[in-house]
């Protein structure tokens, strides 16, 4: 239940009190959705962390403050779309995350199933979460496609500065990311600056001019949210469940084509140092339903594939 105060003339924000139902880890939950340690529209204060957003109202910011030995999630928000954020608040922490499928799974016993109880037990307080914000989790997806971490962060981050606006709200130096009609107006070349190929250019110049029809996935299941996705050039199966376990809370959404996903199921759940997504796919059935959570587990627990041979290079097209 959300309580909520109404903001006044002197521009104080809504504020908002949500009790939880279990324990909630608010950085690990809303992990997904900071792309790099200096992401514009991330920050993390201390046990603040701040969010901007564009929302169906309009422009809006975010403080969340977890509270746990009151049970609570403490809101602020700012902007057109405080209210907006504010009613869809429990969504944003998980209220809609089937915990009791997985429960019933775990029971079950599948194969590496004392792994993922004990990644689980280690991380109780970490949720799926749901922001129906369907292009500003596709586009950083889209970023992400077969380049290194740090470039596509590093993309990200200087796309934001430069097309994003302030956001609303006290948190200087929060930026909303770039609305839609501004993707969509710029050339490929233009994103050279951003360290961006003509491809991932184009694919995400192709997502903006389609936004108003794909935000329409928020409402959709899954399966036809993400063949709605894919139906734009560029855009495969990996992209749309990046974007489907964030924008849409589903717990079963599996990156298949993730460069290190592989690797890391195949040594928490076999053993093995190396593996590719048809035996990912292998030792992710017993888990049907809750694919997307597993794998979210066994990459949050520190414990990681063996590496061989040298990393990926970092590559500029800033001067093509």
């Amino acid at each position: 239940m959300v309580t909520a105060t109404e903001p006044d003339d002197n521009g104080t924000p809504l504020e908002a009190r949500l009790a939880l139902s279990g324990p909630l880890d608010l950085r690990r939950t809303l992990g997904p959705l900071r792309h790099g340690g200096g992401d514009p529209c991330v920050h993390l204060d201390g046990a603040t962390l701040w969010r901007a957003t564009r929302t169906p109202a309009g422009p809006a910011t975010q403080a969340l403050v977890a509270e746990p030995a009151a049970g609570t999630l403490r809101c602020w928000a700012w902007g057109p779309g405080a209210t907006w954020v504010l009613d869809h608040l429990g969504e944003l922490v998980g209220a809609r995350d089937d915990l009791d499928t997985f429960a019933e799974l775990l029971a079950r016993r599948p194969p590496g199933w004392r792994v993922v109880a004990d990644m689980a037990r280690r991380h109780p307080g970490l949720r799926i979460p749901r922001t129906r914000a369907v292009l500003e989790a596709t586009v950083p997806a889209v970023l992400e496609q077969k380049v290194t971490r740090a470039e596509a962060t590093r993309g990200h981050r200087e796309l934001v500065l430069a097309l994003g606006a302030p956001a609303p709200g006290p948190r200087a130096g929060l930026r909303l990311p770039p609305p839609a009609e501004r993707l969509a107006e710029l050339p490929y070349f233009s994103m050279h600056r951003f360290g961006v190929e003509r491809k991932r250019a184009e694919t995400i110049r192709r997502v903006a001019v389609a936004s108003a029809s794909l935000e329409q996935a928020a409402s959709l299941p899954s399966a036809d949210a993400r063949c709605l996705v894919e139906g734009v050039p560029g855009v495969g199966p990996w992209t749309s469940a990046e974007m489907a376990f964030v924008a849409l809370g589903d717990a079963d959404a599996v990156s298949v084509g993730d460069f290190h996903l592989p690797n890391q199921v195949a040594w928490m759940l076999a053993g093995r140092p190396r593996g590719d997504d048809r035996f990912l796919l292998e030792l992710l059935e017993a888990w049907r339903g809750q694919r997307g959570r597993v794998a979210r587990l066994l990459m949050s627990g520190g414990v990681t594939a063996p590496r061989f041979g040298p990393g990926q290079p970092l590559r500029s097209f800033r001067a093509c």
